[in-house]
């Protein structure tokens, strides 16, 4: 999956980010699970940009939470 814009993100409804994020959520898990067996080869980089993306969902529904 490729990295997530601020931009995109934005055009998204409530219940898509939602999804967004659980789905970006099960991916780093996956990749933290790789990581403690000692599999994980050339995605270590991804696992700083999806906890980012995490956090960028976060601030949006946080900002949108606060405009209401």
């Amino acid at each position: 999956m490729a990295r997530l814009k601020l931009k995109t993100l934005r055009e998204f409804n409530d219940t898509d980010l939602e999804s967004k994020l659980s789905e970006i959520r099960a991916d780093l898990l996956k990749l933290r699970i790789e990581n403690s067996k000692g599999t994980l080869k050339k995605e270590t980089g991804n696992m700083k940009w999806k906890r980012r993306d995490i956090a960028r969902i976060h601030s949006i529904l946080k900002e949108r939470e606060l405009a209401k």
